[in-house]
């Protein structure tokens, strides 16, 4: 691999409550997942982030949620097709406005926590996130978990789609994400996680929390913005890719 997208979840702050910072990562990653307010941010955070992004040259894609603020879009909710349907249209149509007046598009989706999750194996959540993204625009991409079966239900209902990988999160031997409830599920030494994205990179796998190797088929490569130390993976994680030859760039420019 040549070249990988960085991507990272900004724009998450909330009137005097901070989240991350935007500033500084917009001048490391290629790809900028920008919260549509559902989850995280207000209309002022929102508008900063995307134009400093549009600045930058760092693509935008929406980061669609649950409708949880309290629980920063990190809790499961059953709710039906009609409703997610109607709340992704919502929160990419707000996105899409924010980024037409600054002069840019939105380019993928990247559902958010709790639907990034449930949607990774749930077909019913998935097709009315997907529904949901070809009622507003059947051109963006779909960012999802590598080897989940959401991309290929995607991919048959007409959407283009990319796989994505965690760096700051530890994976289960059958290539989930561990629960954040579990020990360890969070990743924090920036050399290591460095090391374990240029495996990624080069051989396509991981070491799964129990030790053994996982296959990992990814395009793009997350570091969470609100996690402890965030800037700082990122920056190792760039650092060793250049140092190694490899382009950081938006898999929307490749």
């Amino acid at each position: 691999m040549t070249a990988i997208d960085l991507n990272s979840d900004l724009g998450e702050s909330y009137g005097a409550w901070r989240m991350g910072d935007d500033e500084t990562m917009l001048a490391i990653v290629s790809s900028a997942n920008v919260a549509c307010g559902f989850h995280a941010g207000d209309p002022a955070g929102i508008w900063k982030t995307v134009k400093a992004a549009a600045e930058k040259g760092v693509s935008i894609g929406a980061h669609v949620s649950y409708p949880d603020r309290v629980g920063f879009g990190r809790r499961d909710m059953d709710v039906t097709s009609g409703e997610l349907i109607a709340d992704v249209i919502y929160q990419i149509g707000a996105l899409k406005g924010m980024a037409a007046a600054a002069g840019v598009t939105v380019g993928y989706v990247k559902p958010h926590g709790a639907l990034y999750n449930r949607i990774a194996h749930d077909a019913k959540q998935g097709q009315a996130v997907i529904d949901a993204i070809k009622a507003i625009d059947p051109t963006l991409v779909l960012m999802g978990l590598a080897n989940a079966p959401i991309l290929k239900l995607a991919q048959a209902s007409g959407l283009k789609t990319v796989a994505e990988a965690f760096a700051d999160r530890a994976y289960t031997p059958d290539g989930q994400l561990v629960s954040r409830r579990e020990q360890g599920s969070v990743l924090h030494d920036t050399q290591l996680i460095a090391r374990r994205m240029l495996q990624l990179a080069h051989e396509g796998t991981l070491e799964a929390i129990d030790g053994s190797t996982i296959k990992i088929d990814a395009q793009s490569i997350c570091v969470h913005g609100d996690s402890p130390g965030a800037v700082a993976i990122a920056q190792e994680i760039r650092r060793a890719f250049e140092a190694d030859g490899i382009t950081v760039q938006s898999f929307l420019s490749a």
